[in-house]
């Protein structure tokens, strides 16, 4: 299994058991560490079943909240979040404009049309507004790698695995299923939806494992 130089025990656990339940499962064929096509990201645990008709499924482990809430908020409290603080902007930006005459460009005939100069503004909440919506507008265009993979469709089943004190209901992301560490086994605390991946998708799966098994077994004869 391969192991990043920087990973916590914590986490090869989880890995380490999300592959473990997977062959129980069904899923023979499985890695750590493998690229998962179209996506651009890389899943902690990938499986496939065998045969024509064999399903596959993504794993994702996180054994730190934050490392949950980084991948897990979703499009639509993006949007909204990012609306408000844009009609924050626009609010405050008016009544600037109102005591502060002198950041008027005067680029316009009419001066009721005039833009507005903010940039040289010495106003904390203004320049907090404004990286807060830098980073919202960031998120919606990067996305999120649980979002992403659900709307790509990268598996056949999505799941993430977890430390039982680590999250609430609400913050799993929609579409994946849940499995909890209970000691040294996981329980399943809530089922995935099944997604519809290409057949080419399940296809290129299968090799991605298949190369970050062989990547694996290298490291391992070398040692």
């Amino acid at each position: 299994m391969c192991a990043k130089s920087n990973e916590t025990a914590a986490h090869r656990r989880l890995k380490a058991l999300a592959l473990e339940w997977a062959q129980a499962e069904g899923w023979r064929i499985g890695a750590a560490e493998v690229r998962v096509p179209k996506s651009g990201y890389r899943a902690d645990v990938a499986v496939m079943g065998r045969g024509p008709k064999g399903t596959c499924a993504v794993f994702e482990c996180k054994q730190a909240r934050a490392d949950l809430l980084k991948d897990s908020h979703d499009d639509a409290t993006t949007r909204r979040k990012l609306g408000a603080a844009l009609k924050r902007r626009a609010k405050l930006e008016k009544l600037l404009g109102i005591h502060r005459p002198d950041l008027r460009r005067g680029d316009s005939l009419f001066a009721e049309y005039d833009a507005w100069d903010f940039g040289e503004l010495e106003h904390k909440g203004y320049h907090a507004l404004l990286t807060e919506i830098a980073q919202l507008q960031g998120r919606l265009v990067e996305g999120t790698k649980f979002a992403k993979m659900l709307r790509y469709q990268s598996a056949d089943f999505l799941y993430l695995v977890v430390e039982d004190d680590i999250y609430a209901d609400a913050e799993i992301p929609a579409g994946w299923g849940l499995l909890v560490r209970d000691d040294q086994k996981l329980q399943l605390r809530r089922k995935p939806a099944r997604l519809q991946p290409e057949e080419g998708q399940r296809r290129a799966l299968l090799e991605s494992i298949a190369v970050a098994g062989t990547a694996a077994s290298r490291r391992d004869l070398k040692r």
